[in-house]
């Protein structure tokens, strides 16, 4: 039996005009995983925990993770920049 895995993305809805123009590549055979970890206690713990679970049930061609220096602040564009040329999705962890 398939294990269905259900993204979900906790913003708002995009304007039609704000929409990306690349389409994700998530049908592929394997996707390029980018993790974000926010410098937060055990959130390395938690993205290694998603990564084992979604390599479980879904073919990974790669694993990006990257660390912010600060929790309080986003990431700097040199960090995004990187993770949206080498990977198709990313997860960002929060932990305490």
């Amino acid at each position: 039996m398939a294990e269905m895995i259900t993204l979900v993305a906790p913003d708002a809805p995009m304007p039609a005009e704000d929409e990306p123009t690349r389409k994700p590549r998530i049908g592929q055979r394997s996707i390029r995983f980018g993790l974000l970890d926010n410098c937060k206690a055990n959130a390395d713990h938690l993205l290694a925990f998603l990564v084992a679970g979604v390599q479980r049930v879904f073919p990974l061609a790669s694993v990006v993770s990257l660390r912010k220096d600060n929790a309080a602040k986003g990431a700097p564009g040199q960090i995004l920049d990187k993770l949206a040329a080498q990977t198709d999705f990313v997860v960002s962890a929060m932990a305490d």
